[in-house]
């Protein structure tokens, strides 16, 4: 089949070789991405290198491959069983997102939108709903535009968090940003969802300091925090992706650190006492000084270097705004249990903290935070708790029989209080506020593959079951940013109350009202997408 585009463009040439080439692919797949670049064209006033904003299985197998993977997180969504998209597309400018908006609507085909890669069940790069998806991601729309004296920036999607930190610091050693703790995550989908960090009990969450955005709707159309409206406005901080828009940009407010940032990490096993020692950190953590955020990492681990014998270790890593000799006061009149020492402590800036806290080399440079690849690719399966009530002692030992178990388990418990607490839980779409003691993110890894996948997602069931007495209830509770279709999906029959009460607690019947107003034909949809009604 011969194909013949003649246009008035700086694109022309690369569009239409790239044509003539899709004119040698089977038909039915040939005729889609053929449609999708002319209504690109068609649609959008800026210029793209096709060779390097458009990919396709059949076109260049390689680089589709490349395109797919290299920002995918989970690996259990990258196996050759796994639906593919048809093509993805990596938009340059504004209006490039514009198109790819209008013409997927035009054409009937079903978008998924990535920014970072790291949606923990896949949701932004692969579609168990529609047989024929693409993806439009957003890793090159990453400027950054910092502002010190408006205490502001403008931060692209496709940006990561750690670019984000960089630049600021770029331009003040006095300015942060309370986001996330991993430096590689995407903006765009980290604070649709809420994004906490170590600073969110001196300041609250990412979301809680967003002051605009520009978003996309389903008409194509940009529209910033006025034209959006304060209802969509309030959806989009905490709602979580894919439901309403494609964020193109957030304005965030920076907020104040000092000079001087203390970071430390404590390792106790159970032979130190560490059931106790946890017992009593659940009591006080979410009653710390705000300017301290101390979580704990636990996992199993050697009983000595030689042995085959495990046990449990809990590591305290802390984040402190100010110097070890004010953290050492605070400690010793909080939390002597820990015995944190002066030797146990760094004297960093607030950008060196970040980059302690993601775990990135003492030796690493600031630049390493440009890099904005992911630190962490595995075969997992994650959940999320909530929790009010401090664990007892017995259920702790429960927890650790369960971790024991399993081959390579993580828990990571942050805790709350401080701002959390005094945010109001319909300030935003993101409920957990006053009454949570600390958040509690399970996670399972392997390395094999299908081969002892449903091991291991037994073993996550089997423990979140034993969990559920000692964790938030009636919803039991969920982080919208920890994706779990355990919890439930949209499809014929279901109820999306089941997930969406977990996630966003009351909040999830005023997000379906606004969903109904602003994307009433439910164009932006995935398997947790808000829905356009309730059955």
């Amino acid at each position: 089949m011969a194909f013949t585009l003649i246009i008035i463009n700086a694109n022309a040439f690369l569009v239409t070789l790239l044509l003539l080439s899709l004119s040698y692919i089977p038909l039915s797949s040939s005729t889609m991405q053929q449609d999708f670049v002319m209504c690109l064209v068609d649609n959008s006033d800026a210029s793209f290198p096709m060779d390097s904003s458009f990919f396709t299985h059949d076109l260049n197998a390689s680089s589709f491959k490349l395109a797919l993977e290299t920002s995918a997180q989970n690996l259990r969504y990258l196996m050759p069983s796994n639906p593919k998209p048809e093509f993805i597309f990596e938009p340059l400018y504004e209006t490039h997102v514009q198109a790819a908006v209008l013409c997927a609507k035009k054409l009937k085909l079903h978008l998924r939108l990535r920014s970072g890669g790291h949606d923990y069940e896949g949701l932004s790069y692969v579609s168990e709903m529609e047989t024929a998806f693409v993806i439009v991601d957003l890793s090159k729309l990453r400027q950054i535009s910092v502002d010190i004296e408006s205490n502001s920036a403008w931060v692209h999607a496709g940006a990561s968090i750690g670019e984000v930190y960089y630049r600021i610091q770029e331009k003040s050693k006095i300015h942060g940003f309370p986001a996330g703790l991993c430096t590689s995550l995407g903006i765009g989908g980290h604070i649709i969802g809420g994004a906490y960090g170590s600073m969110m009990r001196k300041f609250g969450l990412g979301a809680d300091n967003v002051l605009d955005a520009r978003i996309v709707d389903a008409d194509g159309k940009i529209l910033n925090r006025a034209a959006m409206g304060e209802d969509v406005f309030w959806a989009i901080r905490g709602g979580g992706g894919g439901s309403f828009g494609v964020i193109l940009a957030w304005k965030i407010k920076l907020v104040p650190v000092p000079e001087v940032v203390t970071v430390f990490t404590v390792t106790r096993t159970l032979e130190q006492d560490g059931t106790k020692l946890l017992s009593k950190w659940q009591q006080v953590a979410d009653k710390l000084d705000e300017d301290l955020f101390i979580r704990v990492i636990i996992q199993p681990t050697s009983k000595t270097p030689k042995s085959k014998e495990r046990t449990i270790s809990t590591s305290y890593q802390g984040q402190f705004l100010g110097d070890a000799n004010r953290l050492l006061q605070v400690m010793q009149r909080s939390f002597p249990q820990l015995g944190l020492t002066k030797k146990d402590c760094l004297e960093t800036s607030w950008i060196k903290s970040v980059m302690y806290i993601a775990g990135f080399p003492s030796t690493a440079p600031s630049e390493a935070l440009l890099d904005g690849k992911s630190l962490f690719k595995n075969y997992f399966k994650a959940k999320s708790d909530y929790v009010e009530e401090p664990i007892p002692i017995e259920g702790l030992e429960g927890l650790w029989e369960k971790l024991l178990e399993e081959d390579s388990p993580l828990t990571i418990w942050n805790p709350y209080g401080g701002m959390m607490a005094k945010i109001p839980e319909t300030e935003t779409p993101f409920p957990h506020r006053s009454g949570t003691l600390f958040k509690i993110q399970w996670l399972t890894l392997w390395q094999d593959g299908k081969v002892s996948e449903a091991k291991h997602m037994d073993w996550m069931r089997e423990m979140y079951s034993y969990m559920e007495q000692y964790v938030s209830k009636s919803p039991r509770s969920a982080y919208v940013n920890y994706r779990d279709l355990d919890l439930g999906r949209n499809g014929k029959g279901s109820d999306a109350r089941e997930w969406g009460n977990k996630y966003f607690k009351g909040n999830f019947e005023r997000l379906v009202q606004i969903k109904a107003t602003f994307d009433p034909e439910n164009f932006f949809s995935h398997e947790q997408s808000i829905p356009t009604e309730l059955e």
